[in-house]
């Protein structure tokens, strides 16, 4: 039978429950009220601030790439300084080409799903659960280089602080998780500032020592002066290190796939904002990472991989000052205003920089948990209309990290971008599927594909698309394997291991929801039906509660009602058998001995023994629960209610039913009392629904002694 429910008019509505009631102080103080699902639109992101969300990262990347480049080029000598330009051009080439590949990404697939999308509708399985795996363990690396790298420039104007790194680095960590589950918009607000202070305190460095040059009055870098240890380097050696300086130039490239992940958060229209903020984030990092590059080879600057091998250079006196500190410093001069404003800068975008991996990670969580590769706990807003659950993870994850690495960046820049390029080649050898089988529906041709394409592009866009991310495949697989070779032995190896374990769990997570989805489909031979319906009311002593349980199990009239106390001591057996014939309960009362004192397993031997006699019956299982207020209060009680029903749960054709009784404890989770004020009964006020009381009145007033019993009491 259907039951339709009549139209609510605005008359007839009630008012909606204020949803902060229930919410705890602290959390609403950390996060703020909770949003309804109704604003989601007002939270999307303008242009503006899109750009401090989503580029952080790759923006943040020019601080240390150019830093990186160069200390790898130090291991051969300052002669080797001159490939810089070179392979900085290169670096920029690629980014401007990478770009140009996101583009098109963004215009065919603007669901979010990303490189990931791509891969898994063009490429398969497989390729889309190794793509997922790379880009998760890109993010957790991104908040661990972005929050590590942030810290050193903070050492680096002030050195007493060396002492505290991990701990600063753990702090700043949990600060981003708090910010970002307040929700996006706030997240934007509270990031714009310190992005666009960084861009434009860098840019304006860089044009004023390009003008201090050209004019004849170069900065001088502190470290110009210090000489290095050059290695003998073979052939051979002199190859791989310009390919693993050009790899970790490589890094300026992180970040850029963000974009493409994040264009559901954008306003509309969304491809177009999300293309326009992408390539905003190109032009402005390519141009800061270029002329960074340039004032730190015009200042002289040496920074080694390891600061003793600087020559002249008291490595034990003070750390090695970071390459923007040391720009910063030869161009305005040490310790000025100009130098804290760049050196806060660029720690603020630094830190800030792991919030692009804040959006990514949680929205591809959620993507990767409705195609059934992640738990479904990630697909979840939270209160903010964010997916907390992923960030949360993201956050764990990180901190983890900084703890085994103790927040070393020279040690976690080497597992750095192993997992981008990965997710870029992939992505871009989708692309090419993808256009190819736009190109074959645009001409009517017939798609070999498992899945038929039709095509809304022109066939200038389809050969535009083509041609670009054709380049973008082949240079960002080179760079892979650029990568793969220099950074292998030098720990990237981490990475490798990670992604096959990861993408195995994936799938495994899979074909278990696979699984579960086929054993609880409804098909013809499912059926329904029992002789009969038991209520089992579990009694440990009769007191309110029990009464409680009692009077619902008689509401909902179960075609029979008993209850059930399993006797660990004859002595608690008598007592109980006693006060229930004193109170004259209105239900049969079943004592079970139990002489090896568990509970579970003598109920579930009645219930079976029960079946055997009386046929097949569904049994629904009372039992009474306390609800407390303080976290401590759950170890003062044997929480032996929850134990049993997990027990039961595993018998077939029983049902468990957790009837709450509210302590006082209870007012600080739901902001009231849990009991009738002093003075109410007596006025002889009704029982009101959600207190947790319920009065115990004479057998004879509303109950029948039968087992069954005709109704509830008062208040059921």
């Amino acid at each position: 039978m259907r039951v339709v429910s009549p139209p609510v008019t605005s008359d007839s509505r009630e008012p909606t429950e204020d949803p902060t009631t229930e919410i705890p102080v602290a959390k609403r103080i950390l996060l703020g009220d909770p949003l309804a699902s109704g604003d989601a639109d007002e939270h999307l992101l303008r242009k503006r601030m899109a750009l401090p969300i989503f580029a952080s990262d790759a923006l943040s990347s020019v601080a240390y790439a150019p830093q990186e480049l160069l200390m790898i080029l130090l291991i051969g000598g300052t002669a080797f300084l001159a490939f810089s330009p070179w392979i900085a051009l290169a670096v920029v080439v690629l980014l401007v080409v990478v770009v140009l590949s996101y583009r098109q990404l963004i215009k065919a697939y603007p669901s979010g799903g990303g490189d990931y999308e791509v891969a898994r509708t063009n490429l398969g399985e497989i390729p889309a659960v190794i793509v997922a795996s790379a880009l998760l363990v890109d993010y957790i690396l991104t908040v661990a280089v972005s929050v590590a790298s942030g810290v050193d420039n903070i050492i680096s104007a002030l050195p007493g602080l060396n002492q505290w790194r991990v701990e600063l680095a753990i702090a700043f960590v949990a600060l981003l998780v708090v910010v970002n589950l307040r929700g996006v918009r706030e997240a934007s607000r509270a990031f714009a500032l310190p992005t666009y202070v960084f861009i434009g305190s860098v840019g304006v460095m860089v044009v004023v020592g390009i003008v201090r040059w050209v004019l004849g009055d170069p900065p001088v870098a502190a470290s110009a002066e210090f000489s290095v240890r050059a290695e003998d380097l073979s052939q051979a050696a002199f190859i791989l290190l310009i390919l693993r300086a050009f790899s970790s130039g490589c890094s300026a490239l992180t970040g850029v796939e963000a974009v493409s992940n994040g264009v559901p958060a954008f306003r509309r229209p969304k491809i177009k904002n999300a293309q326009k903020t992408l390539t905003a984030m190109g032009a402005v990092a390519a141009l800061l990472f270029a002329g960074l590059t340039l004032i730190a080879l015009v200042a002289g600057v040496h920074y080694a991989e390891d600061p003793c091998a600087l020559v002249g250079f008291d490595c034990a006196a003070a750390p090695q000052q970071s390459l923007m500190a040391q720009v910063a410093a030869a161009t305005f001069g040490m310790n000025s205003i100009p130098f804290f404003i760049i050196q806060a800068a660029t720690a603020c975008v630094l830190l800030l920089a792991a919030n692009t991996a804040f959006n990514g990670f949680p929205l591809l969580g959620a993507v990767l948990a409705r195609d059934g590769y992640g738990p479904k706990g990630l697909n979840t807003r939270g209160d903010r209309l964010v997916f907390s659950n992923g960030m949360i993870v993201l956050g764990a994850a990180a901190i983890l990290v900084l703890l085994v690495s103790q927040a070393n960046l020279s040690t976690l820049i080497q597992l750095y971008i192993i997992g981008v390029f990965v997710s870029f080649s992939l992505g871009q050898v989708g692309m090419v599927r993808h256009w190819r089988r736009q190109l074959r529906a645009l001409r009517g041709l017939p798609d070999t594909a498992k899945h038929q394409h039709s095509t809304q592009f022109t066939h200038r866009e389809i050969v535009n698309g083509l041609i670009i991310n054709s380049m973008g495949a082949g240079l960002t697989a080179a760079v892979f394997i650029i990568v793969t070779i220099t950074k292998f032995t030098h720990g990237a190896w981490l990475v490798f291991l990670a992604i096959p374990v990861l993408s195995l769990l994936m799938i495994g997570v899979s074909r278990y929801y696979r699984d579960v989805e086929h054993e609880i489909t409804f098909d013809e031979q499912t059926h329904f039906g029992a002789a009969g319906d038991i209520a089992i009311v579990l009694v440990g002593r009769l007191q309110k509660p029990v009464a409680k349980a009692v009077d619902y199990a008689l509401a909902a009239k179960h075609d029979k009602t008993i209850a059930v106390h399993v006797a660990v001591t004859k002595e608690s057996a008598d007592a109980v058998q006693k006060e229930w014939q004193e109170h004259r309960m209105p239900v049969p009362l079943v004592i079970i001995e139990s002489p090896y004192r568990t509970y579970a397993g003598p109920v579930a031997a009645f219930i079976n023994k029960y079946r055997q006699e009386h046929g097949p019956a569904v049994v629904t299982v009372y039992l009474p629960q306390y609800i407390v207020g303080h976290w401590w209060e759950s170890f003062l009680h044997n929480r032996r209610a929850r134990r049993v029903a997990q027990q039961l749960m595993l018998v077939h054709g029983v049902t468990i039913t957790l009837v709450p009784w509210l302590l006082d404890s209870s007012g600080l989770i739901y902001g009231r009392r849990s009991r009738p004020m002093p003075g109410q009964e007596r006025a002889g006020r009704p029982y009101s629904p959600g207190t947790g009381r319920i009065p115990i009145v004479p057998v004879d007033a509303t109950l029948s002694g039968s087992a069954t019993g005709p109704g509830p009491t008062e208040g059921a």
